[in-house]
């Protein structure tokens, strides 16, 4: 039972400290006047993907490389089927924001890599350093497009439509990240933990438990600012949230995982997870080739995969 505490408590830990990275660094992205669809393809991004990094990392320096991996491209997968679905059946969002289709491509080519990387057996440090250039050049990319937007235009943009209660002082945003980098570290020991035990007690691999219960719980921040941009009509920071999520997740968390120690690759991963992933950045991909918009029933569709692959994950 204090397993399952323990497991509760460190994914509201991941959750508050989430959510508070984000606030404070949007905050800081808002006095900059960056643009929304950056925004949301790196500073949102990057906020909602720290309990991913914090717990990978964690993962990884514990000797549990399963969870570490597992969380990583479970995340993955539920950010495009859950994540873009449960808002879908609220609200239509729309996929043809100017700009993606790059971004897309980008986040297609590096999941294309990280799988020739997997299928070795064994993520090794090299592996980390190429991730993390291509990270490197990704976000040096979005700014130098921030830039360029701000050259050309004098209005500001206004953030506080896509998260809530975004501090506006200097000292705001200092306190905002504080909470959120003391709260990501003990959230993700907790989580780690008693997700290693539980795996142990199901006599389950650690791998599933890192795509599905860790990799569930930390998508509830892309979850919940997804839910935010959408009702609020805003499906630039929406479907940049997950594009940039996405990439973050591959680039940074498996580079610096995989850069502090090499990683194991489990069968299950290899055989299913790793193709899933594809498949539905490839979806995610065709939705905005083609403009189209996720309404409630291609939503509920998508909610409903997810639940079969869960179901899939513990009984491949």
């Amino acid at each position: 039972m204090f397993d399952y505490l323990f497991l509760l408590v460190g994914l509201a830990l991941l959750l508050l400290g989430g959510d508070w990275l984000v606030r404070g660094a949007v905050g800081l992205a808002e006095r900059l006047s960056v643009p929304p669809l950056i925004i949301g393809l790196t500073i949102v991004s990057v906020g909602t993907s720290a309990p991913e990094l914090f717990v990978s990392v964690k993962a990884a320096i514990s000797g549990a490389g399963g969870i570490a991996i597992g969380n990583v491209v479970g995340s993955n997968i539920a950010n495009v089927l859950m994540v873009m679905g449960i808002p879908a059946m609220i609200m239509a969002t729309t996929c043809d924001q100017r700009g993606i289709g790059r971004n897309i491509v980008f986040m297609l080519a590096v999941s294309v890599l990280f799988i020739a990387m997997v299928m070795k057996g064994t993520l090794e440090r090299y592996d980390g350093v190429v991730l993390l250039f291509l990270l490197a050049v990704f976000l040096f990319d979005q700014f130098r497009r921030a830039r360029k937007v701000r050259a050309n235009t004098e209005r500001k943009f206004d953030y506080h439509d896509e998260v809530d209660n975004i501090p506006s002082s200097g000292i705001g945003v200092l306190v905002a990240l504080a909470i959120g980098l003391v709260a990501l570290p003990v959230g993700a020991e907790a989580t780690v933990n008693s997700a290693v035990s539980i795996a142990r007690a199901w006599h389950v691999s650690e791998e599933v438990i890192g795509l599905t219960i860790v990799a569930l719980g930390t998508s509830l921040p892309e979850l919940a600012t997804t839910l935010m941009a959408v009702m609020r009509n805003n499906s630039s920071v929406a479907l940049g949230n997950i594009v940039g999520s996405n990439i973050f997740n591959i680039a940074a968390i498996m580079g610096v995982a995989a850069l502090i120690v090499p990683i194991p690759v489990g069968g299950h991963i290899i055989t299913l997870d790793i193709w899933v992933m594809l498949a539905t950045s490839l979806f995610l991909g065709l939705l905005a080739h083609f403009k189209l918009s996720i309404g409630r029933a291609l939503g509920a569709a998508m909610t409903l995969a997810y639940a079969a692959y869960i179901v899939t994950a513990y009984s491949y």
